[in-house]
């Protein structure tokens, strides 16, 4: 429970500065919808916002030293914050072997999984003309990305967290499939459309 409550608190230190960047960007952004005469819905912002939250937390998960993850922890529980005290970059691990690391521990195993369920559902949500071939690819781009970055900060290029986090990704997908079969309606809610008001 405390591992999962740490999880949390870093992805809200993440979340809060991506918020800020989305509501800075956010005049920039209606007068970019302005001159292609779109609007985006009220509905489609607010899961806009909860995506720049989301993909702000992980990369305060993922893409920071453990240390630092687990300083802000410390914090939590009135300890100082470690800062300097570790380096930042430093040589991580690679395993290139695939289900080396499935058999240890489940609630890692699960996690893997369920952390990147939002970013396929969110890009499929609002983005049309995302495909399970897309969402694969968006995925796996993503989830490499992060690995090989974690290999400068003193973490593990895993190729089981590859496999593992893209299918999170599709699981996003599908669960957006089931989502737009059960109400077509409203998960076109969350799409930009023209902007009747400059017809």
């Amino acid at each position: 429970m405390e591992r999962t409550a740490g999880y949390l608190f870093a992805l809200g230190c993440g979340a809060l500065p991506a918020l800020a960047a989305f509501a800075l960007l956010y005049p920039l952004r209606q007068r970019w919808l302005e001159k292609r005469r779109l609007a985006s819905p009220a509905l489609r912002e607010g899961a806009l916002a909860l995506f720049w939250m989301f993909c702000g937390g992980m990369a305060m998960l993922t893409l920071t030293p453990r240390w630092m993850v687990w300083s802000l922890v410390d914090c939590l529980h009135g300890y100082r914050w470690n800062v300097g005290e570790y380096p930042f970059f430093e040589m991580g691990t690679v395993n290139l072997t695939p289900f080396q690391t499935f058999r240890f521990d489940a609630y890692i195993l699960a996690g893997n999984i369920v952390m990147f369920v939002p970013f396929g559902l969110f890009i499929a949500l609002l983005w049309r003309g995302c495909t399970w071939r897309r969402a694969l690819a968006a995925g796996l781009c993503v989830t490499g990305t992060v690995e090989c970055w974690q290999l400068t900060v003193g973490r593990a290029l895993d190729i089981d967290d590859v496999i593992l986090n893209t299918l999170g990704v599709l699981c996003g997908f599908w669960l957006w499939r089931a989502l737009r079969a059960l109400a077509p309606g409203f998960t076109e809610r969350f799409h930009v459309h023209e902007n009747e008001e400059t017809l």
